[in-house]
């Protein structure tokens, strides 16, 4: 049986279309700690005012989507993954083709069975 899967599946479990509840959480925690820090810290030259704008640019652009993968932190969970894990890969060699290596192992064993019968 074949089934017809839309592409846009994973979007009708998204808020807007876009986001997991944990991106919005964040993105509001982001909003929130800038809200805070303009209201405690007085803005009086470039550098505050960047340094208290910094937590709601960097969780937005946590959040910002990307082909392929759902945002950037996304991006930077899969590549902490993949660096951080054993990767184990199975060698066939370069020009071995899987069913002549099936046919040259079981040509192998018939001499191999043949010639232990014959020792006899």
């Amino acid at each position: 049986m074949n089934y017809l899967i839309p592409a846009n599946t994973k979007r009708g479990q998204l808020i807007f279309g876009m986001f997991r509840p944990l991106d919005l959480i964040l993105f509001g925690t982001g909003v929130l700690i800038t809200v805070l820090f303009m209201i405690i810290l007085p803005m009086s030259s470039t550098l505050v005012t960047v340094i208290i704008l910094l937590p709601a640019l960097v969780t937005g652009f946590l959040v910002v989507p990307v082909p392929y993968y759902h945002n950037i932190l996304n991006v930077i969970l899969e590549l902490f993954e993949f660096f951080s894990n054993q990767r184990n890969y199975e060698w066939k060699g370069w020009c071995v083709r899987i069913g002549e290596h099936k046919r040259k192992r079981e040509k192998i064993d018939r001499r191999l069975a043949t010639s232990k019968s014959n020792s006899k």
